[in-house]
């Protein structure tokens, strides 16, 4: 059963009480991302995630790792598009120490100008890493054909460009601006004592009364253009991408049951049409994203360049047959099965957990317990599966993106050509 607290700042609380484990996993979760931030700063928010395990006023980076590992536990962090967060996992008896340690990096951390130089050239390495890896690179080109007038389109590691302009003020200046206790929430979950651990908390962070003044919403507005970047690789990369639904809404469950027939799992239409039956890709997938304002239904494939041609013929044709056949009463139910299947599984450590309540109630303010999101998979009917085929699969509004060692824009536009006349 989950809880929810508001301290007086604003900050919110929320746990879910495991009695039957030994562990605990907290995170701090900052409404913040590469979503907020413009082409002065992009990469920003990835860059103050790095630099809170650089040191603060009384433990150096070494010490913060060292603290963790001695206790035998975990700690990381992510940046994302929409938010950020700090977690750490450790045995339940060591959950004070796990709260002094998220709030000393969050309120103290140094950002020294010479870790800011180094951490710099880690982080420039990082995107060479992207660099090398078509098949992160076609995304992102995606995500920014697709959002091309929006913020949600900036890469989240940043630019070399933007890297370089990344000072301690501009670090601070983002903090100040969205590292702020009403668009933050701390979540807890595991085997503890919620008035010991409650009592941490406002200890911790209760004095904290930084306000927000960092743009609350984004206009977005999709482009569904088709474009190509050649790079010397191997394979052909193609990603493609639909305008999809918010998160909160209520066809969300509907869209994932339709996506786990299309290209969610190894016994979906195109894993099976296009890999098993055809040998034509090794990696053909698809999966819906869900942000604030909007979201996607993307599908990838990668394949040698000569069949670059046939795959996204065979993928039009998928498309057009979900859309004209829909699904059968067997796939409905085999899909619903697998979505609550692959849920309950996704909620069997206290990490996942605390990332669910956490993720939730930050972007959502709510959180849905697992009974009532077993109710909402159950209740789909198969009107519900029209009504979101007509709405998401749309072809003549859909965003193309490939890369190959040649340029090869033409032969997607001669698919779509094709089949739309």
């Amino acid at each position: 059963m989950y809880k929810k607290y508001t301290l007086d700042n604003g900050l919110r609380i929320v746990s879910e009480h495991i009695p039957y484990v030994k562990s605990i996993s907290i995170g701090v979760w900052v409404e913040t991302g590469s979503k907020n931030e413009d082409n002065s700063n992009n990469g920003v928010s990835h860059f103050i995630e790095h630099m809170l395990f650089k040191g603060t006023a009384t433990r150096t980076a070494m010490d913060i790792a060292d603290i963790v590992d001695g206790v035998g536990g975990q700690i990381n962090a992510f940046t994302g598009k929409e938010c950020t967060c700090y977690y750490i996992k450790v045995l339940d008896s060591h959950y004070d120490l796990a709260i002094d340690l998220l709030s000393d990096m969050l309120f103290n951390s140094k950002l020294d100008p010479i870790d800011i130089d180094k951490e710099r050239s880690v982080i420039m390495e990082e995107i060479s890493m992207y660099e090398d890896s078509p098949e992160d690179l076609v995304h992102d080109l995606l995500s920014q054909t697709v959002f091309k007038d929006s913020s949600l389109g900036l890469p989240i590691l940043g630019t070399a460009d933007t890297l370089s302009t990344i000072n301690k003020d501009v670090l601070n200046n983002f903090m100040n601006d969205y590292y702020v206790p009403e668009k933050t929430v701390i979540s807890i979950a595991g085997n503890f004592k919620e008035e010991e651990i409650l009592k941490t908390i406002e200890k911790k962070f209760g004095g904290w009364n930084r306000k927000t003044n960092g743009k609350e919403k984004i206009d977005l507005n999709y482009s569904f253009k088709k474009v190509h970047r050649t790079k010397d690789v191997e394979q052909a990369h193609l990603c493609m991408a639909f305008k999809g639904i918010s998160l909160g809404h209520e066809d969300i469950y509907p869209l994932m049951v339709v996506n786990n027939i299309l290209g969610g799992s190894m016994s979906s239409r195109l894993f099976q049409t296009i890999r098993e039956e055809r040998g034509l890709a090794y990696s053909i997938y698809s999966y819906p994203s869900f942000y604030k304002e909007g979201g996607l239904l993307t599908i990838y494939g990668g394949m040698n360049p000569q069949q670059l041609e046939e795959v996204t013929s065979l993928v039009y044709q998928e498309l057009q047959n979900v859309k004209v056949k829909g699904l059968t009463d067997g796939e409905l139910l085999k899909s619903k099965e697998q979505l609550k299947g692959n849920y309950i599984l996704g909620l069997e450590s206290t990490s996942s957990r605390m990332t669910s309540i956490g993720k939730s109630e930050l972007l959502l303010g709510k959180i849905n317990s697992p009974k009532e999101i077993i109710e909402k998979i159950d209740a789909i009917k198969m009107e519900h599966i029209i009504d979101v085929i007509k709405r998401v699969i749309q072809l003549d509004s859909v965003a193309v993106a490939t890369l190959s060692k040649q340029n090869q824009g033409d032969v997607i536009e001669k698919v779509f050509n094709n089949n739309n006349n």
